[in-house]
């Protein structure tokens, strides 16, 4: 998605940002992401496709700027029981063809430890190219971003009915209207200097709360998949 009621960021103050390009069944959609190894993206597993290349260092992506690293993308790695139709274990990692050249502009993010938990009511923040309306289908040029508060599960239903709080987070606060939408999935949610989420699904016309695949659980798989490949 993208984000909704958010605003620009700074340039370059998210070093570890990742735009990805994919092309799918002759067809273009883009998914955020971020780089947590120097030739590894994490990034949500419904971001799949057929080719997909990886900018580092962007803030405006329709400009060829010199901070900009084009990557593509050598393998997609989604985790192994990723479940397309519930969007259970949205997780996927990206090996890069060569690695991220680390400057001012490209560097990591921290993943969480194994099994930490978000109390709700903390602030974190979300980032994305995605939509910045619902109505407007355009994507945004520059990177955006919004604080967002972490919720306890309210919604029942409808696509909740596949919530599971193991792996899953519920973020955003009705009354604030500040959401992730389209073309921000696979984008970090960032509480203090880690990343504890993955934009990964919500409501059709942009409403938050929003949900997030938790990193923590994943930790023990994306080290293992790192390290074998």
């Amino acid at each position: 998605g993208q984000i909704i009621g958010g605003y620009e960021a700074k340039p370059h103050s998210r070093p570890y940002m990742a735009y990805l390009r994919v092309e799918h069944d002759k067809k273009i959609f883009q998914c955020g992401g971020f780089l947590v190894k120097r030739k590894f993206v994490l990034t949500a597993a419904h971001c799949q496709g057929d080719n997909i290349n990886v900018t580092l260092g962007a803030q405006n992506i329709k400009q060829q700027e010199p901070s900009q690293q084009v990557i593509p993308v050598r393998r997609q790695i989604p985790h192994p029981e990723f479940n397309q139709k519930t969007l259970k274990n949205d997780i996927m990692l990206l090996q890069l063809q060569d690695k991220g050249h680390r400057t001012k502009y490209v560097g990591l993010i921290s993943l969480p430890p194994a099994q930490q938990r978000v109390d709700p009511k903390s602030r974190c923040s979300v980032a994305g190219w995605g939509q910045t309306s619902a109505t407007n289908k355009q994507i945004s040029e520059t990177l955006q971003e919004a604080d967002v508060v972490v919720m306890p599960r309210r919604k029942r239903g409808g696509p909740w009915r596949y919530y599971n709080a193991t792996t899953m987070m519920c973020v955003g606060d009705p009354e604030e209207g500040r959401s992730p939408f389209q073309g921000d999935s696979g984008g970090p949610l960032v509480c203090g200097k880690e990343a504890q989420g993955i934009v990964s699904w919500g409501s059709k016309d942009g409403t938050p709360p929003a949900v997030y695949t938790r990193v923590s659980p994943f930790r023990p798989w994306i080290q293992e998949t790192m390290d074998k490949v």
